[in-house]
């Protein structure tokens, strides 16, 4: 059943809800205890994920894996301490990581600048009678509030916007995008509720991680924004696909371990038990969405039937990022249009290109500018070269991508864009061939040739003088880059082999 709300306009100024000093731990549907009571210390001290059972419908278990959690404070929108990178336990592998204490300090309102964070902590307090919609845009710098004026430019920016906003960058993206499509109002979203869960989600990415991390997710966003204006989009989608397809951008990697789903399954990880060894990282990302969807209670106004049933579509979204299921659903793409048989009035063929729309945001970093393009490919080599180095310390066979001593930049970046991301975008641009769709075919074409170039560059200097082990052009690559799932391509294996669980962006 769709369900396309017409709701009354929220007034702009509302009171302080009762419910503002909600603890932020362990989700508890217990009738037994108060969800807003004071928290048991001995339930609070450690804890290594949320889980919500709720019997009453029979909702099956929600875990977010967040690492060990410390005690939360009881006001202001204190941001959990950041997790240490690779936080999380391998069985066989024992403690990967450092302790979260050794992070400085100066890091630990890092989530909201100081003058955010005196505002929230006010609120939270109950100083003010009435809270404004606009909440954001008192703190909006100069800066910030021009890049949001062209947030639908395909040069977004967004290593330059996540500075302006102090590592804020998801936060403000997603309030600014979700109020300017009128859905604060439409959805009457309580704007504290909604402001704790956007607190929250980008907190559960972890900073740690180069690739993987709130940025990554505030870019994707971004893309996704750019794809639902399209003309061939635009004009069908309801109230509730724009929730969901923005909610999902926002929460596809959330809490992503910085890790691929293979090194999850050999080193006999809880969450590939869970999730019985398929689409591991898919379903941590979308149990996590709901898990905080609960925990903060933002959709809690609305009918039991309709909440559950945007659940459901949002994992559907984020499952669809599995790389490994990157076949089918191209196939799936490439037979609609050739039979010329969407017909967006209906709601099936609606969510299967949201899918789709997903699944080209994810991965368009190479239709990027190249100044951007070339940054995203350095972050995710570094995640995944780090992972490669833990399989050795541990004398694990080492993932595709992950060999540092094996993968050059050039070569991986190259494989990815002829086998992954030219199949994708070129169907995309039948579905919608626009200017958008032009440009990122552009962009792609011409980082590939860059790539051709430096990589020509290397092997030229390599030959005239011997490069030393692990040097540009040697034969340890040295700190050569790679977007996950490039590698296998480059050798002519099937895009099933390549790293899963979003890895390929």
């Amino acid at each position: 059943m769709e369900v396309c709300y017409q709701l009354p306009v929220l007034p702009l100024d509302r009171p302080v809800p009762k419910h503002v000093l909600s603890r932020r731990g362990a989700i508890s549907f217990s009738s037994s205890s108060s969800l807003f009571g004071a928290p048991d210390p001995r339930q609070l001290s450690k804890r290594r994920g949320a889980i919500s059972y709720d019997s009453s419908d029979q909702t099956a278990l929600y875990i977010r894996m967040l690492g060990d959690v410390r005690v939360r404070r009881q006001v202001g929108f204190e941001p959990r301490s950041s997790q240490p990178y690779l936080c999380i336990d391998f069985p066989c592998l024992g403690s990967l990581s450092g302790s979260a204490d050794s992070a400085p300090a100066r890091r630990v309102h890092r989530l909201l600048s100081f003058q955010r964070y005196l505002h929230s902590s006010r609120l939270l307090r109950g100083l003010p009678q009435q809270i404004p919609l606009h909440l954001l845009d008192e703190d909006y710098t100069g800066q910030a509030r021009c890049m949001l004026d062209k947030v639908g430019s395909w040069n977004f920016d967004i290593f330059l916007f996540d500075k302006f906003t102090n590592g804020n960058s998801l936060i403000t993206l997603t309030f600014h995008l979700l109020n300017q499509y009128g859905l604060v109002e439409l959805f009457q979203l309580d704007v504290v509720k909604l402001w704790r869960f956007l607190v929250m989600v980008q907190e559960d990415y972890h900073s740690q991680n180069p690739y993987h991390n709130g940025v990554h997710a505030a870019d994707v966003t971004q893309a996704m924004y750019c794809y639902m204006r399209e003309p061939a989009l635009s004009k069908y989608l309801t109230s509730c696909d724009l929730l969901i397809g923005l909610l999902a951008a926002v929460t596809h990697d959330l809490g992503h371990p910085g890790v691929n789903q293979p090194f999850l399954i050999k080193t006999d990880h809880y969450l590939a038990t869970l999730y019985k060894n398929t689409s591991v990282l898919e379903n941590h990302h979308w149990k996590s969405a709901v898990g905080l969807l609960r925990e903060t209670e933002l959709l809690s106004h609305l009918p039991t039937e309709d909440s559950r049933n945007m659940e459901r579509q949002l994992g559907s979204l984020i499952l669809a990022t599995d790389i490994s299921q990157q076949n089918e659903y191209l196939s799936r793409f490439r037979t609609h249009l050739d039979q010329d048989d969407l017909c967006l009035s209906h709601a099936h063929h609606r969510h299967f290109i949201l899918q789709m729309a997903l699944k080209c945001a994810d991965i368009c970093n190479p239709c990027r500018p190249w100044e951007l393009s070339k940054q995203w490919s350095e972050k995710v080599t570094e995640e995944f070269f780090h992972q490669g180095d833990i399989e050795k310390k541990h004398n694990l066979e080492v993932s595709p991508l992950c060999d540092r001593d094996t993968n050059t930049m050039g070569d991986i970046q190259i494989g990815f864009m002829t086998y992954v991301v030219e199949p994708l975008f070129s169907e995309w641009a039948r579905f919608s061939d626009t200017r958008l769709s032009q440009t990122m075919l552009g962009h792609l074409g011409l980082n590939k040739a860059s790539w051709g170039s430096l990589q020509l560059e290397q092997q030229t200097s390599g030959a005239e003088e011997p490069a030393e082990p692990g040097a540009p052009g040697g034969s340890g690559a040295g700190p050569a880059r790679s977007d996950p799932g490039v590698a296998t391509a480059t050798r002519g294996t099937s895009p099933k082999d390549l790293p899963q669980g979003n890895g390929v962006s």
